[in-house]
């Protein structure tokens, strides 16, 4: 059962921002990315409340994805990414992505906050960071 309401078109959406986001960190990275991006749609505080679909997610402006402004992201989206985008949409999640809501990838080591929102950990190249359950509850 989906977390977040979804259409086919938007399973291959949230595919493709994961791919184009995270493929060098592999499937695990690439599920970390699709949580982050599950995570906004669920949340409705902070830079999010406007946020219903996942076609709302990755096109939010300002605050999206780079990803979306190059090429890559725009290739279709192959059997495997839609298979991991759907686990995410369902609902499974990984440390450090389990509650966060931003992630980048730093030139060095990752650090404490970033806007204001506290490091939950790295994952390979990319660090994550989550707010505190009293400003987001709904994640």
């Amino acid at each position: 059962m989906a977390v977040v309401p979804t259409t086919t078109a938007q399973t291959a959406l949230l595919a493709r921002l994961m791919r184009a986001e995270a493929e060098g960190d592999g499937e695990l990275g690439m599920l970390m990315v699709g949580n982050v991006g599950v995570n906004r749609v669920r949340a409705d505080c902070l830079d999010f409340p406007d946020i219903r679909t996942l076609e709302d997610m990755v096109f939010q402006r300002p605050g999206g994805f780079e990803a979306t402004t190059k090429s890559y992201f725009y290739q279709r989206a192959r059997p495997m990414d839609i298979r991991l985008a759907e686990r995410v949409i369902r609902g499974e999640r990984f440390h450090p992505a389990t509650r966060s809501l931003w992630f980048f990838m730093p030139s060095g080591d990752c650090p404490a906050q970033w806007y204001g929102q506290w490091n939950t950990g790295r994952f390979k190249s990319h660090c994550f960071f989550a707010p505190t359950e009293s400003e987001c509850q709904t994640i």
